[in-house]
């Protein structure tokens, strides 16, 4: 098979012989070592270039073997030891053992550590309570037991500490490459991963290429994997009629009836693990005012929202995570969508004459929102009509995430798309505390609340299914009258692809296995 590919957008890929498949997306990756990273279009390159101690099944978030084998855990929870692959060499030759997952680990956890350099290390304080020496930090120790076997020791159990691992950000890189230099580790990583890292062509192209000794045998499937960022969606779609790309994500959901009426094209449909939301920033006033978040939640129409930026790809959000999920609350009732009472509590809050505000919009496509500059113009309009004039500013996607992960805006449009399938991953990730950081925020609405917390960390300490599902649902009930956000729609996602793909699994993480995709040329 030979895939010829050149491109729609600017900045040509050459032919080529062997199989490449190209990958069509909306924005670039931001860097390349994934603990470094907390956004989609970087951790879906990582996730081809580097491995994690267990992993996801192809079409769910159900644990299998990755780079550990097997393991087993204490009774209480409390000890974790993880069993290594042998023979597997990271892509400098340099092998992968207990050595290199200690590591790793104490890279992460430890501020301290020499190679603890090159950025934030977001995901880590998110996931495992805080680093190294902070008051809710989860692991004690990683040790080595021989070369071939780990032992994890928890400070206090994590219901979803399995899940955790699995997650892209938790892949394992080569101590050796990292070492060599932390800080250009981003822009020359190195993993164990069916992938090669190649070349990375700023804004346009990531070219990976096969790594003939994979562990897991007969993957990948192609020589040559490229990510191709094409960020305007109608742009991207016109590519993959063309054919200068095999697949595509960010599609415009306006486009899906003709994917489905193409014998050329096929559609694959991604459960919405996800949520797009507007958030308030609680540190600027008047929006440390409850009611003036209530006010705007009345008047969000997220219907028409759906109708008008989604084709229905997508239901109403009620609380932060989606209603498949564990522990969601279906007792909580949503704000309505109703003006007067908006207006009513403006009023009650001393703002009757109206206020002003800035709406920060990003301009790339999002799985969760196809079109965050439309939306908020629609948001706009609704507003005005309560009182509040809204000036809307846009930003590139890597831009826009070091604005708001900094506390710059006021009003936001923003999203998570689940990472582990657990609600930890989203309550705590994104409305705990702990991380209302200044800096690099994943709760960017600097929501505190002291009960919220309690209940979080209770829930996330716990290996007892049926209560932390209790504690989930009490967490929501008060979430949902504090109101941080207004939560917008959780979205179907639809991606397209040429009808000879075969293997794809669109993951409701919304990192992919593309090792398994082929492209079946037919003559």
């Amino acid at each position: 098979m030979v895939l010829v590919a050149c491109n729609s957008g600017g900045g040509g890929i050459k032919k080529d012989t062997g199989t490449t498949l190209i990958y069509g997306r909306g924005a670039d990756a931001k860097k390349l070592d994934p603990i470094q990273v907390t956004d989609g279009e970087s951790l879906k390159v990582t996730g081809m270039i580097y491995d994690t101690l267990v992993q996801y099944k192809d079409e769910n978030t159900e644990i299998q073997p990755g780079l550990a084998e097997k393991w087993e855990s204490s009774p209480d929870g409390k000890v974790w030891t993880f069993h290594l692959r042998k023979n597997v060499k990271f892509h400098d030759g340099t092998p992968f053992n207990a050595d290199a997952v200690v590591f790793n680990f104490e890279r992460w956890m430890d501020k301290n550590h020499p190679q603890h350099k090159g950025g934030e290390f977001t995901y880590y304080p998110d996931m495992f309570g805080g680093y190294k020496g902070d008051k809710d930090h989860v692991i004690k120790a990683v040790t080595k037991v021989d070369d071939y076997t780990v032992k994890f020791e928890l400070n206090r159990p994590i219901g979803p500490f399995l899940a955790n691992l699995a997650m892209p950000p938790f892949a394992i890189g080569s101590p050796t490459a990292i070492k060599k230099d932390p800080e250009k580790f981003n822009e020359n990583p190195v993993g164990t991963g069916p992938f090669k890292f190649k070349e990375w062509k700023k804004n346009d192209t990531i070219t990976l290429e096969k790594n003939p000794d994979y562990w897991d045998k007969g993957y990948p499937k192609v020589d040559k994997l490229i990510f191709k960022s094409i960020p305007d969606n109608a742009a991207r779609f016109t590519a993959l009629k063309s054919g200068d790309i095999d697949i595509m994500d960010g599609m415009n959901p306006s486009d899906v009836a003709q994917v489905q009426q193409d014998k050329k094209l096929q559609l694959f449909k991604q459960q919405g693990m996800n949520v797009a939301y507007l958030s308030f920033n609680m540190k600027k006033k008047p929006l440390d005012n409850p009611k003036v978040r209530q006010a705007i939640n009345y008047a969000v129409d997220k219907k028409r929202i759906i109708s008008n930026f989604y084709a229905g790809l997508a239901e109403p959000a009620v609380n932060p995570y989606p209603s498949f999920m564990l522990g969601y609350n279906k007792d909580v009732k949503d704000y309505e969508f109703n003006l007067d009472k908006a207006k009513q509590l403006l009023k009650e809050a001393g703002f009757e004459k109206g206020l002003k505000l800035k709406l920060y919009a990003p301009q790339d496509p999002r799985p969760y929102l196809p079109n965050g500059k439309k939306v908020a113009e629609f948001l706009k309009e609704d507003f005005k009509k309560i009182g509040i004039d809204v000036e809307i500013v846009t930003f590139e996607w890597k831009t826009y995430q070091e604005k708001v992960k900094s506390g710059e805006h006021e009003l936001a449009l923003y999203g998570w798309n689940g990472d582990n399938g657990d609600p930890d991953n989203f309550l705590y990730v994104l409305l705990d505390k702990n991380n209302a950081r200044e800096k690099d925020a994943s709760n960017i609405s600097y929501y505190t609340s002291e009960e919220v917390h309690k209940l979080l960390v209770e829930a996330q300490s716990s290996i007892d299914q049926n209560k932390r599902v209790e504690l989930y649902k009490k967490a929501q009930e008060i979430i949902k009258q504090d109101a941080p956000w207004v939560p917008l729609v959780h979205a179907t996602v639809p991606i397209a692809g040429k009808a000879e793909i075969k293997g794809f699994f669109p993951h409701p993480t919304s990192t992919y296995k593309l090792h398994k995709v082929s492209v079946e040329k037919k003559n």
